[in-house]
């Protein structure tokens, strides 16, 4: 499958801009995933977290949000990217990680109401273009998030599979 030409991307911007010019590692995971892997994701949110790493992501699957759970707790900057409009009523832990200016939250698609599968692409496809580390908490083999995996694998990218 060959990545197909979109249109121009409107995005929306809430938190500190400036975080989108730092070294950023991407995380995405199937929403489907094995057991084992729990552990590994779980491991490898606290070793971010510890080493102050900017972590860029849907945090969007289960597992994306219990990675966004450990991460948000420690001090590093992060990159929240939604495939739909923004949030009207923000969590109060993400208040305090704005307020903070660690936190930016982009939207790829500021007028759809819910996640899609073509807004869910675009926002992945936003996360992996927008990082230089890409991190596959797990790949569902039938997922489109393999089907992105495939395409970006001969990139330049350091691409790991936990």
């Amino acid at each position: 499958m060959n990545i197909p030409e979109s249109q121009p991307i409107h995005l929306q911007y809430l938190g500190n801009a400036d975080l989108l010019q730092l070294p950023k590692t991407a995380f995405l995971c199937s929403r489907h995933i094995s057991a084992s892997a729990v552990l590994k994701c779980y491991d490898w949110a606290s070793e971010q977290r510890r080493q102050g790493v900017c972590v860029i992501g849907g945090f969007h699957s289960p597992l994306e949000k219990d990675v966004f759970q450990i991460l948000i707790k420690g001090s590093q900057p992060l990159v929240m990217v939604l495939g739909r409009a923004m949030y009207k009523n923000l969590p109060e832990i993400y208040q305090t990680a704005l307020l903070r200016k660690r936190l930016l939250i982009v939207s790829v698609a500021p007028s759809t109401l819910r996640h899609s599968t073509q807004s869910a692409f675009k926002r992945n496809k936003y996360i992996i273009e927008n990082a230089q580390k890409i991190v596959f908490g797990w790949l569902d083999p039938l997922g489109e998030l393999t089907k992105l995996y495939e395409n970006y694998k001969s990139s330049d990218k350091q691409i790991t599979i936990l």
